[in-house]
């Protein structure tokens, strides 16, 4: 691994003013690169601080997971202090992110002539539900919603019923296409001193996400086929029974399937005309994958690991959530860091997964305590103590003290 050292994004400094999975999880990424990300919350906080909070004290695990390496400042911004103090920190920001609706935002005076008046160069990401023009523009939507319309339900439900995968899939999907949106936003300011309104559409994001496999014929104008693909589609498509447990096994190229055809005693089978090809094998996928599936339960996991490694055919063991947490590879790989939190206690994070030739930030900031940065960040942004004083004594801006 290359040394700790600042990371790639060192010296960006990011307002979020983002709540729940979608926004927090693209600004915790950015984070992890070394950039100074605010955290504005209302002075009751992210309502994700309460999920699975144990010990009431505002940092619930799905919290902490996205909002690690942030700082934290509550303001009340339907006050008009509130939102001046908001464009402030803008004003001193090369970034800001909002997964807010913009007649949400509009109504509180966050526009972006507001917004491009407090800081014209600022990139400006707003994360919605919907792209505008459209009919489902301003429409509220979360995950589930997303899933749905996107079709990645029905996808997931085959031919059965429409079914949700069981994650916050479109929300963290649609955050990191974001964080690629305003990182190509900063390289374009670096060439032109340009700001940019980056619109980022939950809806339009993960359409495009599944129709990547899943147009088929529907590519073709008119269409030369069905949508879909039907290797991602068979319902035997899935970990496989061994003897003695499961494995997550694919059998893709040419070269693998002559060898699994060798191994399970059938190379007849590679003169088949319906195996011959990965046109033919697909159009006849579901047979195969039940032949791997009667094949792969006759033995156990230990077999079919060693085996299908020395024959270059992907094999791993399926993890669970709780297994996964002492991995082999991530263990070696470091993928895990240990904080202590001052007031969650000791935590285990994921470090951010990529690595850099140039290094990677070496330590990361706790999760913030609601409102425990509102001086500091205040302060950043050109207020003076007395001005500081007065926001927080008449209720406008939370602090811890």
């Amino acid at each position: 691994m290359p040394e700790e050292a600042a990371g790639p994004l060192t010296g960006i400094r990011v307002i979020e003013l983002a709540t729940t999975f979608m926004g927090p999880y693209c600004t915790m990424q950015m984070a992890r690169l070394g950039a100074d990300v605010v955290k504005v919350e209302d002075l009751g906080g992210d309502l994700v601080r309460g999920i699975s909070d144990s010990r009431g004290d505002g940092l619930g695990p799905i919290f902490i997971a996205a909002n690690h390496g942030k700082r934290s400042i509550s303001i009340n911004l339907k006050k008009p202090e509130g939102l001046r103090a908001l464009l402030a920190l803008i004003a001193s920001a090369d970034v800001f992110v909002t997964n807010m609706r913009p007649d949400a935002l509009g109504r509180l005076g966050v526009t972006e002539e507001a917004i491009r008046t407090a800081n014209p160069a600022v990139v400006y990401a707003s994360l919605v539900g919907f792209g505008p023009g459209g009919e489902y523009a301003g429409l509220a939507a979360y995950d589930d919603v997303i899933q749905g319309v996107s079709g990645l339900a029905a996808v997931q439900g085959g031919t059965g019923d429409p079914t949700y995968v069981k994650a916050a899939v479109a929300d963290k999907i649609v955050g990191l296409m974001a964080m690629n949106g305003i990182q190509a936003a900063l390289l374009n300011r670096v060439r032109t001193g340009e700001g940019a309104t980056v619109t980022v559409p939950m809806f339009e994001s993960m359409a495009a996400f599944n129709l990547l496999d899943h147009q088929g014929g529907f590519i073709y104008e008119p269409p030369r086929g069905p949508t879909g693909y039907s290797r991602h589609a068979t319902p035997f498509r899935k970990p496989y029974a061994t003897s003695d447990g499961f494995l997550g096994v694919v059998v893709y190229t040419d070269r693998m399937w002559l060898s699994f055809f060798d191994l399970i005693g059938q190379p007849e089978l590679a003169e088949n005309p319906r195996y011959r090809t990965i046109k033919e094998r697909t159009e006849n996928i579901d047979e195969l994958y039940q032949l791997v599936e009667t094949e792969l339960a006759k033995k156990p996991s230990a077999y079919w690991l060693e085996t299908l490694k020395e024959h270059g055919i992907p094999a791993v063991r399926i993890n669970t959530m709780e297994s996964l947490m002492t991995d082999p590879h991530l263990t070696e790989v470091g993928f895990f860091q240990e904080i202590d939190h001052p007031v969650a206690g000791h935590l285990r994070l994921p470090r951010y997964p990529a690595t850099f030739s140039t290094g990677v930030p070496a330590e990361v900031r706790p999760a913030p305590q609601l409102a425990q940065h509102s001086r500091e960040v205040l302060r950043e942004a050109g207020l003076d103590e007395k001005a500081i004083d007065a926001l927080i004594e008449a209720g406008t801006v939370g602090s811890r003290d």
